[in-house]
């Protein structure tokens, strides 16, 4: 059992009696504009912006609206279980934090990815870190304390790079491997593209690579010497559009558990799991890859029942306690958050990633204790209706 989730605001109100209000803002709406006020508009442009007009990554976020919790009651709640067990791990919760591709450069002093991996040990909720990185992936597992961690794998177009990345992030004591399916090229992003800006082109955030002993064997001078030469080094074997062909390959790379990030259709996640996946993480890259797609949420359901009792993280629009309360009803065995931490990581490094994470998951526990749901067991498919 854990009580301790919903304790964040009996810290907030008490501390109010002192005349001390919160560091950091209590709604999305806010966070997402005072981070934007701190950070470099083209960095903002790479964090906020989506494909397209952003109608995907909108209705990723007003989708959740289309569902309603059903409220129990004559149930004690007064103890609320939280706890979840994924890929053999328990954690105290159903939160990841999903990987995000230019955490390095949303704090002032450049390593974002460290201050996140710290919020993870201090909150114990995972961090999934990204191949794109400003610190080596060593150097950021080091940061989680006893909190497990994941590494997410951009498939490099070189398979030998590829086997060095999972053997250093299986060295490093990342306990699963999520394969991202959906970027292999960049979708078409109109703010980065208004703006001039692709961060990596830049040289930002390739620690892993420059770092890997099979990527600086493939360059003509260190990257120490020549960054700009690294940067398009890598822009030549940065994705490989992999296909079916491909995943009997992936799964011989690790006996880690092998997770799928980006399957949205049923048949898509049979196969996968036929062919050795663990996992499954039903996603649309937040709208960022894709525009015109269906809400991520929406496919949820299909998936969760074509994965067949597999695991089943999601992503896409998470915005706060209740949307989590909603993907888990919907089969979710555990949801990711995205930008709303990448906001507090902006605000506050790793004190505003806690902020986030303790918000979210003291609402998720306040609206099971308030609505009749003392386990995620208990928030069933049948605890929603539609709202019309």
């Amino acid at each position: 059992m854990n009580e301790s989730f919903s304790s964040y605001q009996n810290e907030i109100y008490l501390a109010g009696l002192d005349g001390v209000r919160p560091r950091y803002p209590m709604l999305h709406a806010e966070l997402a504009t005072r981070a934007e006020a701190v950070l470099p508009p083209w960095v903002w442009s790479y964090v906020a912006g989506g494909a397209g007009d952003e109608q995907t990554q909108r209705a990723n976020v007003s989708a959740f609206h289309q569902w309603g919790l059903v409220p129990r009651r004559f149930v004690d709640t007064t103890r609320r279980d939280l706890s979840v067990e994924l890929f053999g791990l328990q954690l105290p919760s159903p939160l990841l934090l999903a990987p995000v591709g230019v955490l390095g450069i949303c704090t002032p002093d450049g390593h974002g990815d460290l201050a996140t991996a710290r919020a993870a040990a201090n909150t114990g909720v995972p961090m999934i870190a990204s191949t794109l990185s400003a610190d080596p992936m060593e150097n950021v597992a080091a940061e989680f304390g006893a909190t497990p961690g994941f590494f997410q794998l951009y498939t490099p177009d070189d398979r030998d790079l590829a086997e060095s990345l999972v053997r250093r992030a299986e060295k490093s004591g990342f306990r699963a491997i999520v394969v991202t399916l959906d970027t292999w090229t960049p979708g078409w992003r109109p703010r980065d593209l208004a703006t001039g800006n692709f961060p990596q082109l830049r040289g930002h955030c390739l620690a892993n690579f420059t770092a890997d002993p099979v990527f600086r064997a493939r360059l003509n001078h260190p990257p120490e010497q020549d960054r700009r030469g690294a940067a398009l080094a890598w822009a030549d074997i940065a994705g490989h559009p992999l296909t079916w062909a491909d995943l009997a390959w992936l799964r011989s790379l690790t006996s880690l558990p092998l997770v799928l990030k980006g399957l949205c259709h049923p048949d898509d996640v049979r196969r996968a799991l036929d062919l050795g996946a663990d996992g499954i993480y039903c996603s649309n890259h937040g709208g960022r890859q894709a525009n015109g797609g269906l809400p991520a949420i929406d496919a949820l359901p299909a998936v969760v029942e074509a994965a067949n009792g597999a695991p089943v993280l999601f992503d896409s629009g998470v915005r706060g306690g209740a949307d989590i309360a909603k993907a888990l009803a919907l089969g979710a065995t555990a949801v990711a958050l995205g930008r709303p931490y990448v906001h507090g990581l902006a605000l506050g490094g790793t004190d505003g990633v806690v902020h986030v994470v303790r918000a979210l998951l003291a609402e998720l526990d306040l609206i099971m204790a308030v609505d009749g749901f003392p386990a995620l067991a208990d928030l069933k498919r049948e605890a929603l209706r539609r709202v019309s």
